[in-house]
């Protein structure tokens, strides 16, 4: 890997949200602004909304970090197309209440019992809920009417909701114009700008023990932000290809050449029919048309397009990288054979041969 190629503790660009990466974008300060604001307030909704690989699990990671425990019980919901009944079980079962079987109201009443008993604790109850655009009208509003418990005029529940970006466009929904009224902050997580990305990159690289080996050019960096589009996830996916090439390619330092060349393999990657599949996703349909009449072979050779040096050469160049790949893979599998071989005879001369008693 080529964490070990860099003497690096881990990998640095790892697609799996770790709140251990975080990093202060203007975005996501301003967004743990807002959730500061929100809790404060102990009431209400949150909104944190951004495109997919934008950053909310890390903030959310972030949050749950920095939270007094002994002040907030958190439970954490991730939807995915919940009924407003199945949601309250969920809700229920955060709060450690079994309510299998329960109807509605009895679950609703074992909820608000459950608030009740946080409370006594000297708790608050905060409940989050990612991937809110999944959730069917009804459950909004089911938590909407949760947000209502009360003890003594103060809110049991507080709502965190996180979503894409689709989630804000269904506040325009008149049918949500009581749970709009109740929404004390709200932000949309931006992409990061060109700025920000080197101290992203490197930042990261610094959690993991880096010493300055490998280094991302200016180009390089810039590369990175137009194809990403500054959506930290796709910064790191294509972060780790590119440091999986250079550790290949014996690399200390990376161009914008080297990121044109992994971004072609990315691209590659996911083609169909010849193009890279979101261009071929967006095409539109062609009508069938009617097959063509025969035509001269000197027409066929003038509408028959040259073949392009370039590209020839481009795939050339690839399949030589592929075929020296599996060499090189090959060649390992043959040295792990060999040593299995050794292992096992070794073994076998290790082993003290068992005697009979027939010959006695």
């Amino acid at each position: 890997m080529y964490d070990e190629h860099y003497g690096l503790s881990g990998r640095p660009f790892q697609l799996t949200p770790d709140s251990a990466f975080w990093f202060d974008t203007a975005t996501h300060r301003k967004a743990m602004a807002y959730l500061g604001y929100g809790l404060s307030q102990g009431e209400g909704f949150i909104v944190i909304t951004g495109a997919p690989g934008a950053g909310k699990t890390t903030l959310v990671g972030h949050l749950m970090d920095n939270i007094d425990r002994e002040r907030l019980n958190v439970i954490r919901i991730v939807t995915s197309q919940v009924k407003s009944e199945d949601l309250l079980h969920l809700v229920a079962a955060g709060l450690g209440t079994d309510t299998t079987g329960l109807a509605k109201a009895q679950t609703l009443a074992a909820i608000e019992k459950g608030l009740h008993a946080v409370a006594r604790s000297g708790k608050r109850t905060l409940l989050i809920v990612d991937e809110a655009q999944a959730l069917p009208m009804e459950s909004l509003e089911e938590l909407r009417m949760l947000s209502n418990f009360q003890a003594g005029g103060y809110p049991l529940l507080q709502i965190f909701l996180l979503g894409q970006p689709e989630f804000r466009e269904l506040f325009a929904d008149p049918r949500l114009e009581q749970l709009r009224q109740r929404v004390i902050a709200m932000h949309q997580l931006d992409p990061m700008g060109l700025e920000e990305l080197e101290p992203y990159l490197v930042h990261r690289l610094s959690v993991v023990g880096w010493n300055g080996r490998p280094r991302f050019e200016k180009d390089a960096i810039a590369a990175i932000h137009r194809w990403s589009g500054g959506i930290p996830r796709k910064v790191n996916q294509l972060a780790g290809r590119v440091m999986l090439f250079g550790a290949i390619e014996q690399l200390d330092s990376f161009s914008g050449g080297d990121v044109a060349t992994v971004i072609a393999d990315l691209d590659n990657d996911t083609v169909v029919a010849g193009r890279p599949l979101a261009a071929a996703a967006a095409a539109p349909v062609q009508p069938v048309e009617a097959a063509p009449q025969p035509v001269t072979a000197s027409i066929r050779e003038a509408v028959t397009p040259a073949p392009d040096s370039a590209a020839i050469d481009a795939l050339s160049a690839r399949i030589a990288r592929l075929e020296a790949r599996l060499e090189e893979q090959d060649a390992a599998l043959r040295r792990v054979l060999t040593l299995m071989v050794d292992f096992i005879e070794g073994e076998e001369d290790r082993v003290p041969r068992r005697e009979t008693a027939a010959w006695q």
